[in-house]
């Protein structure tokens, strides 16, 4: 499984650069690059309220999962 993290949509949707953004979330730009290139292992929930707080989204918004391979569509067949 992947998650795919959807940020660069929303800063163009906000005119937002990613220090504004990074200063807005109270994270740093160097945490925001992880997190949109997709490196990070974890977000913090408040980090995700935050995110969500400054964009006035959803997590559905800057968050999606995706299959690795097409084979795991994430139903339960047996």
């Amino acid at each position: 499984m992947a998650i795919i993290v959807d940020l660069d949509l929303q800063l163009a949707k906000h005119q937002l650069s990613v220090g504004e953004f990074a200063a807005a979330v109270g994270i740093t730009p160097a945490n925001i690059a992880v997190l949109k290139n997709g490196r990070a292992k974890a977000v913090r929930f408040t980090t995700l309220d935050a995110i969500c707080r400054t964009l006035d989204c959803q997590p559905g918004d800057v968050l999606r999962w995706v299959p690795d391979d097409g084979t795991d569509d994430g139903s339960d067949d047996g």
